[in-house]
């Protein structure tokens, strides 16, 4: 593509998150169309649509095979995930998905198969990797201002309002694929994953149900994961409470000193000196930021922050996380490789 153009953009689910997509689209004109957008719920697809000129679909199938567009951005239910991307892959359109990437080991094998074979780029909506903070800290870690990182930790909690009238298809471990580690979850597991620089090995859990206990799978978990570059990642991620007064959104502990942020501003503490560097870093629109990424990668064809293939590492983790709980065991992450040839046996 040009990179005097613009990438056209067809929305799949036009929910709640969708509202922040488009928002992120607006902020973006000099790169982003949007171009249509599909949902079954014709009000939701207007209301989305509002008066950009999108052409608006019933089935996102008839969109790919009909609208004017380079690439779409699927936001829809968890459990529908896996089935549009491998159908926007086979109609040769770029990729923008919301989290979790899709449910099982087999449906990421699947889509990793379909997008290698179609040649498109896959990227994962994952908007916290557009924090400012944590964008400078990555900066810092990957210049070696940490030298060997030792340990990073995330938090994700917040007293969530779910009741049975409100929580839809989130109540069901069979569209969620679980229960808020997987969902929320999945935003510390990713951060996580990002700044330890490495590929998970092994996972450990605990999964507990505090409040909601109308819903299937679990309101919050602990996980501890180790990675084959030796750093070992720790998270909490909860619905069910807010955090403790003064507890970080992530840190970074390495042999030169340690890193923390409450997600807006930055603490640099090197080891030996008696004050921390705080970096007050301004805020950005993060979805703005995350569609403006895509629309790069795609004309300018390079690769985005994350692919599939970390989306997938993100999933490894989860999944792995849940055999944990259930078996009271370490459990293995599995790898991309692993996971494609379980699918041609």
């Amino acid at each position: 593509m040009s990179t005097n153009s613009t990438v056209r953009i067809g929305l799949i689910g036009a929910g709640g998150i969708a509202g922040a997509h488009v928002a992120g689209y607006l902020r973006n004109p000099e790169t982003v169309t949007f171009a249509a957008v599909a949902d079954p719920v014709q009000e939701a697809a207007e209301r989305r649509a509002g008066d950009t000129g999108a052409a608006i679909y019933a089935d996102y199938r008839t969109m790919l095979a009909e609208a004017d567009i380079d690439a779409v951005d699927i936001c829809l239910p968890h459990h529908l995930h896996k089935d549009a991307i491998v159908a926007a892959a086979r109609a040769g359109k770029h990729i923008l998905c919301e989290k979790p990437l899709c449910l099982t080991p087999e449906e990421a094998a699947e889509v990793d198969a379909a997008v290698a074979e179609a040649g498109v780029t896959l990227m994962c909506a994952h908007n916290q990797l557009f924090l400012p903070a944590v964008a400078k800290a990555k900066q810092l870690i990957d210049t070696g201002a940490l030298g060997k990182v030792y340990e990073v930790r995330t938090t994700d909690s917040f007293y969530n309002d779910f009741d049975p009238s409100n929580m839809g298809w989130r109540a069901h471990a069979s569209t969620s694929g679980g229960g808020e580690l997987i969902d929320t979850g999945y935003h510390p597991t990713y951060l996580l994953l990002h700044l330890a620089g490495g590929s998970p090995v092994e996972v450990t859990a605990m999964l507990a149900t505090h409040r909601l206990t109308f819903m299937e799978g679990e309101d919050s978990a602990q996980v501890l994961v180790r990675f084959d570059n030796g750093v070992i990642g720790s998270l909490v991620t909860s619905w069910a409470y807010q955090p403790a007064d003064g507890t970080e959104k992530f840190s970074v502990v390495g042999e030169g000193g340690s890193l923390t942020s409450d997600g807006t501003s930055l603490s640099l503490h090197v080891r030996g000196e008696e004050q921390a560097t705080v970096f007050e870093l301004e805020p950005v629109h993060e979805f703005a930021a995350e569609v403006a990424h895509f629309a790069r990668s795609i004309l300018d064809g390079t690769r985005p922050l994350h692919t599939q293939k970390e989306g997938i590492e993100v999933l490894g983790i989860i999944l792995a996380a849940y055999e944990s709980a259930q078996n009271r065991t370490i459990a293995p992450v599995r790898s991309v490789r692993e996971l494609v040839s379980a699918l041609t046996e």
